[in-house]
């Protein structure tokens, strides 16, 4: 028998054993679906008597057994209401019982006091929004509701007022939040296009290694006029800079003016060296950018600010004569903010660090994740609201920066500068 013989052979086996299979496995899927359906409803109804049982307890020890004499007795039962409580990602209907005290006024079970303050039904909604489920699929997302009890707060409407006020007011506290208490060493500025609108956002670095997003501006463009507004509010709102403060930008010319103009000397400036390479890349032909790739590479990884210098000089002279003066051009322009760090003389693990603005990417791609289901931007107060919820959700997955123990030595060149300027 020839291969193809056999590999057709082997193949039509495999099609007639399909349907077979298939006639296995259907079953066991119906079983396993069923199994978890039942599952669900008995965990559901072993929930509900256990918060029954619960508030019956509650009633007791504040009223004591009913149809017993008490002289001292300061509360009474009064019967039951229906109270609703968060279950399964929706407001869930249950009975409980009342107890009044004998000076007047109804009396709040402890139970019923705790949940309502914890209340996680907005918090579910926001991970579930966040995960991608629209406010029109929130409830197909959720599990079968209780048998036999009344729910609500899964609609389309009550998810988007319930999501709309919280952002709102989440938006608020994190953006007029005082900043006195934070020893910031580092600041990220960088822009991000979300609805055909620039939105400029700004990340610090504390003393302690921790990531912290301070502000947030919407623009047209990533032009100083926003840039400005932005930094001025930071610094309104207490932002202290004793002295002074690594900036690391993309190489934007509005951030780079609004730097200077309100900071000053007190912003020192460092460029990112990835965006840097990508211009680089786009102005030599495909058949030179690995040659210029490792050239500048080599320059960023020397061992001090000099022999780069001499490195990246080397390059932009190369690229000249081999015709490519706007390739040259680009490689001088800005070439001593690329090498702030090598200044600095930060040890290698910080150096990479802040040698490029990825830290603040990573939450610009969160921003972008959280907003990729929007289709209809209706005003600029929804993007704030989805924009500050894209914040609040890079803040929750922050980790202090590797080698934060380090940052000692940023603070410590920082200051050698300032002082060697004053001393001259």
């Amino acid at each position: 028998m020839t291969k193809r013989a056999e590999r057709a052979q082997r193949t039509q086996g495999e099609n007639e054993a399909g349907p077979a299979l298939a006639h296995l496995v259907e079953p066991m899927l119906a079983g396993m679906t069923s199994t978890r359906h039942h599952l669900l409803a008995w965990v559901h109804a072993q929930g509900l008597a256990a918060l029954d049982e619960l508030f019956r307890e509650e009633a007791v020890a504040l009223a004591g057994r009913k149809g017993r004499h008490q002289v001292q007795r300061t509360h009474h039962h009064w019967g039951t209401t229906a109270t609703e409580l968060t279950f399964g990602g929706r407001r869930v209907q249950v009975r409980r019982p009342r107890v009044r005290g004998t000076a007047g006024g109804e009396a709040s079970l402890p139970s019923v006091a705790a949940f309502r303050d914890r209340d996680p039904l907005t918090a579910r909604m926001m991970q579930q929004l966040v995960a991608g489920v629209s406010t029109r699929q929130y409830e197909a997302s959720l599990e079968a509701p209780p048998s036999g009890r009344r729910s609500r707060g899964s609609s389309k409407s009550a998810v988007s007022r319930t999501v709309v006020r919280q952002t709102r007011q989440r938006l608020a506290v994190q953006l007029t939040r005082r900043l006195e208490g934070l020893e910031v060493v580092a600041l990220f500025l960088d822009g991000v296009v979300v609805a055909q609108q620039t939105v400029i956002v700004a990340l610090g670095i504390t003393r302690d290694g921790r990531k912290e997003p301070l502000g947030l501006r919407l623009g047209s463009t990533e032009n100083a006029v926003v840039c400005t507004e932005l930094l001025q509010d930071l610094l309104a709102r207490g932002l202290p800079l004793a002295g002074r403060v690594l900036c690391v930008i993309d190489g934007g010319k509005g951030l780079r003016k609004a730097l200077g103009d309100v900071l000053g000397d007190a912003a020192v400036i460092q460029r990112c060296q990835l965006h840097k390479g990508r211009n680089l890349d786009a102005l030599v032909p495909k058949t030179r950018q690995a040659y210029v790739r490792a050239a500048r590479r080599r320059a960023y990884r020397a061992t001090s600010a000099p022999a780069a210098r001499r490195q990246l000089t080397a390059l932009a002279t190369w690229l000249e004569r081999n015709g490519h003066a706007d390739a040259a051009a680009s490689v001088r322009e800005g070439l001593e903010e690329t090498l702030t760090v090598l200044k600095l003389g930060l040890p290698p693990a910080l150096r990479r660090f802040f040698a490029t603005t990825n830290c603040i990417e990573n939450l610009i791609g969160t921003l972008r994740h959280v907003t990729r289901n929007i289709k209809r931007w209706r005003d600029g107060d929804m993007r704030r609201r989805w924009l500050g919820l894209g914040l609040l959700r890079a803040a929750e997955r922050f980790r202090r920066i590797k080698r934060h123990s380090e940052l000692g030595a940023l603070v410590t060149a920082l200051g050698a500068v300032t002082a060697s300027e004053r001393a001259a």
